[in-house]
């Protein structure tokens, strides 16, 4: 099992994303709802960074998806229509099937919301059927910042 530290680690990943006019409420406030598909498209940026496929080949027997088991999203304060989002991708947990990443977002320096979600390693096999799988350790490496 890898896991750091919340207080001094580094992110693993950075990436930007504006606030949509979808995102906003009434009021014109991200929506609480909104943070999670930002960072669930954070991490699938960071797993292509690192050369892991999102959603494998269908031909590939050895594929593997990330299906999730925990999320959750603290706030801070706003984010209105329009402001660019700088999401931290942060790799806390890496056990013997599941990756547990957290999210810091800050929005012109200051806190907006911090994140996490927890996912599981899955075989998916033919007729859409999951089971939980130890992490290969190709993906492991790369989880880890190591050359894959």
């Amino acid at each position: 099992m890898v896991s750091s530290s919340e207080g001094n680690a580094s992110p693993r990943f950075l990436a930007k994303r504006r606030v949509e006019f979808r995102d906003t409420d009434a009021a014109g406030i991200v929506h609480f709802s909104a943070f999670f598909p930002i960072i669930e498209s954070v991490e699938h940026e960071f797993l292509r960074s690192v050369g892991i496929s999102v959603m494998p080949d269908h031909d590939d027997a050895n594929r593997v998806t990330w299906p999730r088991v925990s999320a959750r999203c603290d706030y801070q304060g706003p984010a209105r229509f329009e402001d660019v989002l700088d999401v931290a991708l942060y790799v806390d947990r890496i056990g013997a099937s599941s990756v547990t990443y957290r999210f810091g977002i800050t929005c012109h320096g200051r806190n907006v919301a911090t994140g996490e979600i927890v996912v599981v390693c899955c075989r998916l096999t033919a007729g859409g059927q999951l089971s939980k799988a130890a992490i290969p350790e190709d993906i492991k490496k790369r989880l880890e910042g190591e050359s894959g």
